[in-house]
């Protein structure tokens, strides 16, 4: 199966589709290797959006450490249910705890947002492997936050939440941090970036 195509038809424009994608983006993706030339392609391939390949920003250390985790068949833990239905093709565990009872109570606690507070419930409850966000800028700070505090176990995270209010800023603040990860620059980014993200990483274990 390739870019989730499924029939010889789908195959085909999948295939089409990848071609342009390198014809546009191609002065854009030099230096790159092709773990993250792959995951550029993708992400503009799910957007239709050329603009990604400047948007799109890795640490050094992202892919490698994000491939070992998967490797390991650690748990990858998405912001919302939205992201997860999005991640495929995974053989260890893809979670979501949004709508967890007892995150609603933490976020009623603390006075945070219940993607902040699905974080806590992940650090309280020994979550180790990837984290995935594509909505939600609290949740970034929050993992930052326990991740400096050594009270979570992060390998890698996609930190591509979209959003006029505070995702440039945990995006901004997660890239010059010391967790191994992927950003885009600005406001833009969403659940599409964050499954192109992944399921381009799962592809190439």
């Amino acid at each position: 199966m390739f870019m989730g195509a499924s029939t010889k038809e789908g195959q085909l424009i999948a295939e089409k589709s990848r071609e342009i994608v390198r014809s546009l983006i191609k002065d854009k993706i030099i230096g790159l290797n092709p773990y993250e030339i792959d995951i550029v392609e993708r992400i503009v391939h799910s957007t239709a959006d050329p603009d990604y390949a400047d948007l799109v920003k890795m640490s050094s250390d992202f892919v490698d450490s994000a491939l070992k985790s998967l490797k390991n068949n650690e748990d990858i833990l998405t912001d919302i249910n939205m992201v997860k239905s999005g991640i495929t093709q995974y053989s260890g565990e893809v979670k979501c705890f949004i709508k967890e009872e007892e995150v609603k109570k933490i976020a009623k606690r603390d006075e945070i947002t219940r993607a902040a507070a699905s974080i806590q419930y992940a650090s309280d409850n020994g979550f180790e492997g990837i984290m995935v966000f594509g909505n939600a800028p609290t949740a970034v700070f929050k993992a930052i936050e326990l991740y400096e505090k050594a009270e979570l176990n992060i390998k890698a995270i996609v930190g591509v939440p979209v959003g006029f209010v505070a995702a440039s800023e945990s995006k901004e603040r997660l890239y010059n941090s010391n967790i191994p990860n992927i950003i885009t620059i600005g406001p833009k980014g969403g659940t599409p970036i964050a499954v192109a993200t992944v399921n381009s990483l799962i592809s190439q274990i």
